[in-house]
């Protein structure tokens, strides 16, 4: 590290400026008057340096028995749990959410070491019986080469996890660019994996804007891409790729529905809206933003989460006692408040907030009243584009069909939940819901470490990071045949005659 507030990339094993000269600042969104650190603004020159790193390393990596790559990452889990409340602490002040929300986030990515460690035991291959005498077959998993890594600002720990962890268990090698909004905790993250003794070049760091991550894309040596974010850069981004045929993971945008029935438990309901419309300020992908609710109890529920709504408190996510933090940057906040309008243009009504919050240590950063609409229909634009912010839809419905009906009439289709007692009713949802991940009877978050976590339609292209699934993406399988018959076999021209 250069100082207290001026930081470096990570290449080859040593913390290295840009090599332009050129820097960014991050500042607490909470507090803009703190500033967080001053990081580098790579360029070409600084992608290039980390593939050449990372493409060197890979030579000696792929060839570390996978075992002895998940102890590497134990020790990486291990220094995780020791460092968890100063991480925590430092990802609050940067990113916004409160601090056991950040606690969470770390934890989630200690989680995601330990399992990636088992999994180190666990990359198997398939035999399978030959139809020729004398003759085995199985596949093997082979590492790919440089995976181009490119995360989101909301979970800065945990979701560079799911993708590092698996990438360089199964033998490759990374180049990690961290979103310009959560540069420190990236930077944090990287100097626990070198702390642990993952080798020079096995990891790289590249912190940057757009004219970055675009590097990486776009660099030959870069054998796969995996990116959290907007669905708009996404789509982009795989267009880029597959000129090259690159291999790429996308996860992208949500518009994620709760649906609440008649029959539901409506203070369990109310509970989980609260924690999946207003955690981290609604700036989740998997953030609750539609509210389907069967007419009959419709207002009851209306009415419990605008009076548990009201009681959250917002601020500094480092200060006892605080529920909700600020919008990640002006931008974000603009977007929002642009949204009332939208709202009520539409004619959809603001039962509850609708503006920016200030006062009581508000006003130095981007905070935004939780905020419900009611009134709403499906093909209003708030019930239909993705807001990012602490904004719930509250859309009513007169039967379970209608709702599962609504509930897919959007392009995404990442996290969803239902509330019922009805076991058919769930089932059917578990069935008919085009989403990634159903809850029943719980919010619309993520996935737990050894779970896969993705969506379908424009919020992913197929693949699934966490669980087992994510190391299908981190791996070729490669078929092998050894043949001791001593002889030319022709396979189906000699074993199948007309």
């Amino acid at each position: 590290m250069a100082d207290d507030t001026t930081f470096q990339n990570y290449i080859g094993g040593q913390w290295v400026d840009a090599q332009s000269g050129e820097t960014f600042e991050s500042r607490n969104p909470a507090r803009t008057s703190d500033l967080v650190g001053r990081f580098p603004l790579s360029g070409g020159a600084d992608v290039e340096a980390a593939v050449a790193a990372a493409k060197a390393a890979f030579e000696t990596w792929r060839l570390v028995p996978a075992p002895k790559r998940g102890e590497i990452l134990k020790r990486v889990g291990d220094l995780l749990t020791e460092r968890k409340n100063e991480i925590a602490f430092e990802m609050t002040r940067e990113m916004g959410k409160p601090h056991f929300e950040t606690k969470g986030d770390v934890q989630e990515a200690i989680d995601t070491a330990y399992y990636a460690m088992t999994m180190g035991r666990q990359l198997f291959g398939h035999t399978v019986p030959s139809e020729m005498n004398n003759k085995f077959n199985m596949t093997v998993r082979r590492p790919i080469g440089v995976c181009g890594l490119i995360t989101a600002w909301n979970f800065p720990v945990a979701v560079p996890t799911w993708k590092m962890f698996p990438a360089i268990l199964s033998g490759n090698t990374v180049v990690f660019k961290p979103s310009e909004d959560a540069p420190h905790s990236g930077m944090l993250l990287v100097k626990v994996m070198e702390d642990a003794g993952v080798p020079p070049g096995v990891v790289n760091l590249v912190q940057g804007a757009g004219a970055t991550g675009q590097a990486i894309v776009e660099h030959d040596d870069v054998a796969a891409i995996s990116f959290t974010g907007s669905s708009e850069t996404g789509a982009a981004l795989a267009q880029r790729a597959a000129a090259d045929h690159k291999r790429v993971s996308l996860e992208m945008g949500g518009k994620n529905p709760a649906i609440v029935m008649e029959d539901a438990d409506l203070d369990l309901a109310m509970e989980g809206l609260i924690w999946g419309a207003y955690g981290t300020t609604g700036q989740r992908c998997t953030a609750t933003s539609r509210l389907i609710v069967h007419e009959d109890v419709h207002d009851e529920l209306v009415e419990r989460v605008i009076a548990k709504a009201k009681e959250l408190r917002l601020g500094y996510g480092n200060d006892a006692g605080v529920d909700v933090g600020p919008l990640i940057n002006q931008k974000a906040l603009d977007k929002v408040a642009g949204y009332m309008d939208v709202a009520r243009e539409d004619g959809a009504s603001i039962a509850l907030g609708g503006a920016a919050a200030t006062g009581d240590g508000l006003d130095d950063g981007f905070f935004f009243q939780p905020t419900l609409f009611t009134n709403v229909t499906r093909d209003m634009r708030v019930a239909r584009e993705e807001i990012f912010g602490p904004v719930l839809s509250v859309i009513k419905v007169s039967s379970f069909d209608e709702a599962i009906d609504v509930a897919n009439d959007v392009k995404y289709g990442l996290s969803s939940a239902v509330y019922t007692r009805d076991i058919a009713r769930a089932f059917q949802a578990l069935r008919d819901i085009d989403a990634g991940i159903t809850y029943i009877n719980g919010p619309t978050i993520g996935a737990e470490a050894h779970m896969s976590f993705g969506g379908v339609k424009a919020t992913g292209n197929g693949h699934r990071e966490g669980g087992w699934e994510v190391y299908d993406f981190y791996t070729e399988t490669k078929t092998c045949y050894i043949d001791f018959s001593g002889g030319l076999q022709r396979a189906q021209i000699d074993n199948y005659d007309d």
